[in-house]
């Protein structure tokens, strides 16, 4: 009997089932239009004008700004800051000075041979000489000493960060309860742009270094603690089974087969861990974290191109090493083919060579980078920048030039998309969330992304918000069209993927300030550039998910179509499309997440709207500011996310419902 004869008289005696399952979003739009012709005249007749209604806002000022004042008045005598808080900044400092002046008595040829070595014994001899190169560039640059200063704070937050998040994950893995609890605060974390963890910890630590710490280690800790969470939790059922036939322990279970097993998805949150506090440790420079996040910041106060091009070349570098090798890490362990005792030769290796080399510059006096060899790449970039500026800046015949093209984009654009959205009634953006949200999810997922954008209003920054929302709106847009577009010629050619993969490595891992500084020089300062800046940072991993999505899909699938006698055209509409839509929509949600981030950022450079609101309250002290637009952030990047991430419901019996 063939498949689909068994199949058959299921099939037809769970036809009313079926028929449901399938015309499932029909129902739910036909709901959608009774609710619709019900409630609107409703909110109407009752809202005619449309603005968010003052009645229902709730003003934080006063209690913020009591608050604040609390936490100024009390910071130097309260028992919380003198025995707990104190204690905390203190060990922060002593911490990263420590780590500092082991890394200034290693000499450049010491920490260089360091991370050489390290990148050999890990990933073989290639990535050893690529961690070399880097490393070296970041002295002739001119940044050996702003690079030692983030490498420094780079460790000891990572390291706070791999503490934190490996406790909240083990307690996550191991307890139900703590797991479901945890993970609508590491969500809400995921979606919070980094910018808006400063201020809190500026109002408790003050500007300084242990500030930029803290609010690192809170931005890269939840990767950590959501990936060793979900090793352990996925640990072979086998496997534990066994071990616990044999009589062990709990204790026992867990060191010897949960945390073995989970080795590759905590490798993976170390890496994430790593290079989100390298991302982190750069916009901290803003409240005064030193290093070579600090020489970018003051290069985009002075729209000095080429100091910021100095600086955020080795910030890449570090981003690209750290990431190899971390990845060929977990690779290896993935892989099972570490042999038996090669780990601590390797650690024996990597300190005798280290030491060796530490000596051989301190005795020939090498121990700083010599001044001598330092290429000034900052006047040839400025040139070429001013070049730019005056040849591509405006008046290009034809085309026009990047500050026309970028007026073009605000007038025909942004502020239609910013107009249209403020035009309409409060009440109708809320029913096109429930809508939206609901098509694509649950009834769950519509209340909580209903509840985030009436939350915004509530909180009395209905406008701006709009005006976040109309940039990030446009940005994805572009972002998707782009993004898919060369993610289908990267699935369609290994020649282009190839080609595309150290380009998109590179974007990939460049933090997010850097992107600001050549869209200001092309571009000026708007909405425009913040925008453009958003584009470039969230296109990587859009083009990255939907090129393996669309290399995923079936070959049985596809080669049945080809037989049909399909085009490629139509095999892409007809086949790879539809079957790697969960791709496409997991890549329309990190564009959305990552866009909402830069765009953020876009208020230091004139993109205004809720970016300007926390850039000025960090920048004055306000709190009350400050810390509304950075619940308005988190409120609208978890309704984006909500709207744009379809959640799969499973009934009782295992199948999706």
């Amino acid at each position: 009997m063939t498949a689909a004869a068994t199949t058959a008289p299921l099939e037809k005696g769970a036809g009313p089932l079926v028929a449901l399952r399938r015309n499932r979003a029909v129902g739910k739009l036909l709901l959608l239009a009774v609710a619709a012709a019900i409630l609107v005249p409703l909110a109407h007749s009752h809202w005619a004008s449309g603005t968010w209604p003052h009645a229902l806002t709730v003003d934080l000022t006063e209690p913020l700004g009591r608050t604040t004042d609390w936490v100024i008045d009390n910071r130097d005598s309260h028992p919380l800051f003198l025995y707990f808080l104190g204690h905390v900044s203190n060990a922060i400092v002593v911490s990263i000075r420590a780590v500092y002046l082991v890394l200034l008595a290693a000499g450049w040829a010491g920490v260089t041979a360091a991370a050489g070595l390290v990148a050999w014994r890990v990933a073989g001899p290639r990535l050893g000489a690529t961690a070399v190169v880097a490393f070296l560039a970041c002295g002739a640059l001119g940044m050996w000493i702003p690079t030692m200063q983030t490498l420094a704070l780079m460790v000891v937050a990572v390291l706070a960060s791999v503490i934190l998040g490996v406790l909240l994950g083990l307690g996550a893995g191991l307890n139900d309860r703590l797991f479901r609890g945890l993970r609508p605060v590491l969500d809400t974390m995921q979606v919070l742009p980094a910018y808006a963890y400063l201020l809190p910890v500026v109002l408790v630590f003050g500007m300084g270094v242990p500030a930029a710490v803290l609010a690192t280690v809170v931005y890269a800790a939840p990767p950590m603690a959501r990936l060793t969470a979900l090793g352990l939790r996925s640990a072979d059922g086998g496997v534990m089974e066994a071990v616990a036939s044999l009589g062990a322990t709990a204790r026992q279970r867990l060191f010897t087969a949960r945390l073995p097993l989970a080795r590759k998805q905590i490798l993976l949150g170390l890496n994430q861990t790593i290079m989100m506090a390298l991302s982190m440790a750069v916009i901290a420079s803003v409240i005064g974290a030193a290093g070579l996040g600090d020489r970018v910041y003051q290069a985009l106060a002075s729209v000095d191109v080429g100091a910021a091009l100095a600086a955020g070349i080795p910030i890449v570098l570090l981003a690209v090493v750290l990431d190899r090798v971390t990845g060929a890490a977990g690779a290896r362990i993935g892989s099972h083919e570490t042999p038996s005792g090669r780990g601590k030769r390797d650690v024996l290796a990597v300190v005798v060579g280290t030491a060796v080399v530490a000596l051989a510059g301190r005795f020939a006096d090498r121990l700083d980078w010599p001044d001598s060899w330092v290429v000034t790449i900052a006047t040839p970039v400025n040139d070429a920048v001013d070049w730019m500026t005056d040849h591509l800046y405006t008046g290009v015949p034809y085309i026009g030039g990047t500050a026309d093209w970028a007026a073009h984009f605000t007038t025909w654009i942004l502020d239609p998309v910013r107009d249209g959205l403020t035009w309409l009634p409060w009440w109708s953006v809320l029913l096109i969330v429930a809508a939206l949200a609901w098509l694509i999810g649950t009834w769950r997922t519509a209340l909580t992304a209903v509840l985030a954008m009436a939350a915004i209003g509530v909180l009395g920054v209905w406008k701006p918000s709009l005006d976040t929302l109309s940039q990030v709106l446009a940005a994805v847009a572009v972002t998707l069209v782009l993004g898919f577009a060369i993610a289908v010629a990267a699935a369609r050619s290994a020649r282009v993927e190839k080609t595309l993969r150290p380009v998109l490595d590179v974007f990939q891992t460049m933090p997010q300030f850097v992107y600001l500084i050549p869209v200001v020089a092309l571009f000026g300062v708007g909405r425009a550039p913040a925008v453009a800046a958003a584009v470039v940072y969230a296109l990587p991993a859009v083009v990255r998910i939907t090129t393996q999505g669309l290399r995923g899909v079936d070959p049985a699938a596809m080669e049945a179509s080809r037989s049909l006698g399909a085009t490629p055209g139509q095999q892409l509409r007809q086949v790879q499309l539809p079957l790697a839509r969960p791709a496409l929509l997991l890549a329309v949600n990190q564009g959305v997440v990552l866009v909402l981030a830069v765009v953020i950022i876009g208020g230091l450079v004139g993109g205004g709207a809720l970016g300007y609101d926390v850039v000025f309250g960090l920048a004055q002290g306000d709190l009350a500011t400050g810390l509304v637009a950075g619940a308005a952030i988190v409120c609208l990047g978890l309704m984006l996310d909500r709207v744009t991430q379809p959640t799969q419901r499973r009934a009782r019996n295992g199948t999706e419902a």
